[in-house]
């Protein structure tokens, strides 16, 4: 590989790792997220079930609770809970110091308190006398967390604030001149390349959250989020593609179109990368409906379903963002389709497969998606030891992980086994685990959280040949009562 090209895959690479540090503190409170825009749409003058009382509860959530969650968050991803209350802490002083969301603030001071409390205990460790820790503790985290407040407050607050402003008049300027469908020819192919999270979680949500507090809808939701492109690209597959790309995509319609992973349509498009053409078209065409139509959301859909997308949609704008969802799919049904017919290539089980490992490499970490749509390899079995608790840990805890844990703790059930599966993130990996189960990439990450714990590396999380080998071997040794 040349230096250039070394360089532009490490700069991918950075941007990737950046999107998947904002989806980090995002994700894990989109549940948040969702109760907020399910009482904005319930709720407000203008929703299914109009509620002066319950209405109040609109601003203070979106005010408070949601950039204190994403400070909170961000700072524990740094240092555990003394980095989240650090982070809360210093989030309060760009929220007081502003006059709308902070979610761009809370996205900056929350790991810089984490940061600057690690950095601290770092620099003590090993100095404080006996007797003193939880004095030293206590004070340190409340004159750090209150120093950056204050700092938050007059110095971080105002720059966020006129960032945040100078982005949404951008924003507004592209809408109002009707160019805002051109945004796609960007986001696609972002997405094919895992920059879904930097635009989305970094730039889109933040700018439509403040947008729907204003207007009580956002049509910036519904950017990224569209599921008709690769919906169509899908489709066209299942109807001209060839081999296994043809067999899998009903599987993967279901997967993306009601479950929201995206990502399982991706390795389509790198089989045949002209088909990022139909991507494109269909997302542009796509949001030109939504503009025309005045489409828009209450809050972010996560994940990236029909049935998300609908259960944020306000009172009376369905055929809006259903009508957008369909001509997306339709568009770039219609051009992944003449790609395909034109097309002489063979699509057979090996150019799948590659295109998912492909897809992999460029992500930089396995996808569950992309497993779906391959058999993982052999490998030898492992024998076990006592397990009383398995704990399933990805990136976020929450995707691949929940998927694998919910099937290991299946087989675990009909094989009636007194075995606890939980999932987690691998920062947030329990001491009482006994065996973890992670991919291979983020193995060594493991092992260094928790050195003593059994470790498995699984390369499929839908459909790993290490299952049964755990609950064979835990069918031969009998589990000892937890502690």
């Amino acid at each position: 590989m040349s230096q250039a090209a070394k360089e532009k895959t490490d700069a991918r690479v950075k941007i990737q790792r950046f999107g998947s540090y904002l989806s980090g503190m995002v994700m894990p409170n989109i549940g948040a997220f969702i109760a907020w825009g399910l009482i904005t749409a319930l709720f407000i003058p203008t929703g299914w079930l109009p509620n002066e009382s319950f209405a109040k509860l609109v601003s203070p959530m979106i005010t408070y609770l949601l950039p204190l969650l994403i400070g909170f968050t961000g700072g524990r991803m740094v240092h555990d809970l003394r980095g989240g209350v650090v982070g809360a802490t210093a989030t309060m002083g760009v929220i007081v110091g502003s006059d709308i969301p902070m979610f761009l603030g809370a996205m900056i001071v929350g790991p810089l308190g984490g940061y600057l409390i690690k950095k601290f205990d770092q620099a003590i460790q090993g100095k404080v006398k006996s007797g003193f820790e939880m004095l030293v503790n206590n004070f340190s985290a409340g004159i750090i967390g209150g120093l950056l407040t204050l700092l938050a407050y007059k110095g971080i607050g105002p720059v966020v604030l006129g960032l945040s402003k100078a982005l949404a008049a951008g924003v507004k300027v592209i809408v109002a001149a009707g160019l805002l469908p051109l945004a796609n020819i960007f986001i696609e192919p972002a997405k094919i390349l895992f920059l879904n999270n930097a635009i989305n979680h970094g730039i889109l949500s933040p700018l439509g959250i403040e947008q729907a507090a204003n207007t009580g809808k956002s049509i910036l939701f519904l950017l990224e989020s569209n599921p008709g492109p690769g919906l169509g690209i899908l489709l066209a597959y299942w109807l001209f593609g060839k081999g296994a790309a043809k067999q899998s995509a009903p599987g993967a319609v279901i997967i993306h179109f009601l479950g929201g992973i995206h990502e399982i349509y991706f390795p389509y498009v790198l089989m045949k990368p002209v088909l990022i053409l139909a991507a494109i078209a269909g997302g542009v065409s796509g949001v030109f409906t939504f503009n025309i139509l005045h489409a828009g959301l209450v809050a972010a859909p996560s994940p990236g379903s029909i049935i998300a997308l609908m259960a944020m949609t306000p009172r009376g704008g369905y055929f809006a963002v259903l009508a957008g969802v369909i001509v997306a799919a339709a568009v770039s049904f219609a051009v992944a389709s003449v790609i395909l017919k034109a097309s002489k290539a063979k699509e057979d089980d090996e150019d799948l497969t590659t295109a998912a490992e492909k897809m992999q490499e460029m992500k930089g970490k396995r996808s569950t998606a992309a497993a779906a749509l391959v058999e993982e390899k052999e490998t030898a079995p492992v024998a076990f030891g006592t397990v009383n608790k398995i704990v399933f840990a990805c990136d976020a805890g929450m995707g691949s992980s929940a998927m694998g844990a919910s099937i290991l703790r299946n087989k675990v059930k009909k094989a009636d086994l007194d075995v606890t599966v939980i999932n987690t993130a691998i920062n947030n990996l329990p001491e009482d685990a006994d065996l973890v189960i992670t991919h291979k990439d983020l193995t060594d990450r493991a092992k260094a959280k928790l050195p003593n714990a059994q470790h498995v590396s699984v390369e499929n999380f839908l459909n790993s040949p290490r299952y049964d080998e755990i609950v064979g071997s835990l069918q031969d040794k009998p589990t000892e009562s937890a502690k």
